[in-house]
């Protein structure tokens, strides 16, 4: 990642720590007076990963919110959906979660809930950075700031995961799972190997002590997951599971040592989710067909949204859908919350392994299989508005959908231009039955885009 400069949109604040342009103290003090004086009365959750620059935001963070009267309820060091769920659980004016998710331990961001324990939309983001960029902050006197409270809460998101329905304990206690288990000591080693425990397996851990000091690629791509692949073959586990460093991701490897890429998370989830109850499916633009395959299925909708997660979520609200997510590892399973949720997912595919009574390579042989191909180019949004005509003219066979960036879509593949919304790149990402067809996608508009 080539640029250090503070990265600010709907979304929150996301940059390079110490960098002159990055995200410095005064910027997270403003951003959490802007947040105290954006949110209605009551409570701020706060919770955060490993990344050692929390000791610098967080104090920062709560400097600004305390100014502005609020009080704090701090997690400490938990996953994302747990701060999702204190605040729905809690019925707090609003959360914050001070984590930069996949990107690098150089970077660090605040992601931002409303008091729904969802997500900012772009609605509410926008009313945020008026307020952020006036700076007129609702400030206290020195008898109305605020306080801070401590709670601990990631046992009450285990208990809420193990009470759900869909989460068949008894065939997966029952099946004995061997687990190897990768959380990169980020936030996920809290929660995760307690609930695999909770779930009857035997857990095999690597790099699950919450120091921050990231044992691979913060990713959970299969590039970053050679060690957890080889400890799946060494240890003869059913299946290895990998978070990101706020573990609302996951991804998986199966019991061969494979990384078989994190699109298959959300499709196995989908499958399982359908099997015992049909209903209205939701996923980003840039996730697989495979899950229209599945849902075709059994007779169900797929609603495509923008990337990111709130515009998913939004969208299994409304149209109440029973299960969604992104292809990044990103499941979201309403029952539980309209957030993406790693530890969700590993107990609804552990639920789907014993009750199918497969193994991981069986389970994907059974789905429609595809070669994606995910790129970058160091290319702007206004860039590829402006050679909109040349990408246009590049797929005049394809149907085209504009909602976010632009995807050109076939019977059987695809391909997605977009700028990314947490790095300043822009994202190409094609899907075919075979590489070399992905690969042509990518190169076509890689073709248009770069020359001059």
């Amino acid at each position: 990642m080539n640029s250090k400069k503070l990265l600010i949109s709907v979304s929150g604040i996301r940059g390079v720590v110490g960098a002159e342009d990055g995200l410095t103290p005064e910027t997270a003090v403003r951003f959490g007076a802007a947040f105290g004086t954006f949110c209605k009365s009551g409570k701020i959750i706060i919770g955060s990963d490993t990344r050692p620059s929390r000791r610098m935001i967080i104090p920062a963070v709560c400097a600004g919110l305390i100014g502005c009267g609020r009080d704090i309820i701090d997690l400490g060091i938990c996953p994302t959906p747990t701060v999702e769920l204190a605040v729905k659980k809690m019925k707090a004016a609003g959360g914050i979660i001070i984590t930069a998710s996949h990107n690098p331990p150089e970077w660090n961001a605040l992601k931002l809930l409303n008091s729904k324990g969802m997500f900012l939309s772009s609605t509410e983001g926008e009313k945020l950075l008026e307020i952020f960029k006036s700076a007129e902050f609702a400030y206290k006197p020195h008898n109305r700031l605020g306080r801070i409270y401590k709670e601990e809460f990631i046992q009450f998101h285990i208990d809420k995961i193990m009470k759900l329905d869909a989460v068949r304990t008894r065939a997966v206690q029952n099946r004995k799972f061997k687990v190897a288990l990768d959380c990169v000591n980020g936030a996920g080693a809290l929660l995760s190997p307690k609930l695999l425990k909770k779930l009857g397996c035997r857990v095999i851990c690597l790099n699950c002590e919450p120091t921050g000091k990231f044992g691979r690629g913060p990713e959970p791509v299969p590039t970053n997951l050679r060690k957890l692949s080889t400890a799946v073959k060494d240890n003869g586990c059913d299946i290895g599971f990998a978070h990101d460093p706020d573990a609302d991701r996951l991804a998986i490897v199966d019991e061969n040592g494979k990384a078989i890429g994190e699109e298959y998370t959300l499709a196995f989830a989908v499958d399982y989710i359908l099997s015992h109850q049909k209903g209205a499916v939701a996923a980003n633009l840039s996730t697989s067909r495979m899950i229209d395959d599945i849902a075709s299925r059994y007779g169900v909708k797929v609603h495509r949204t923008k990337v990111g997660e709130i515009n998913v979520s939004l969208k299994l609200k409304s149209a109440k859908g029973v299960i969604g997510g992104e292809g990044n590892g990103g499941v979201i399973y309403p029952n539980l919350l309209y957030g993406r949720d790693g530890a969700v997912g590993i107990a609804l595919i552990l639920s789907y392994l014993a009750t199918t009574k497969k193994t991981v390579s069986e389970a994907v042989a059974g789905i429609p299989s595809y070669v994606m191909i995910k790129g970058k180019v160091d290319i702007t949004k206004e860039d590829i508005e402006k050679k909109k005509r040349r990408l246009i003219s590049a797929f005049t066979d394809a149907k085209l959908n504009s909602d976010d960036g632009f995807k050109f879509e076939y019977k059987d593949k695809w391909i997605h231009i977009r700028a990314s919304n947490t790095e300043p790149i822009s994202r190409v990402i094609a899907e075919a039955p075979g590489k070399s067809e992905a690969q042509e996608l990518i190169d076509t508009v890689k073709k248009a885009l770069l020359t001059q």
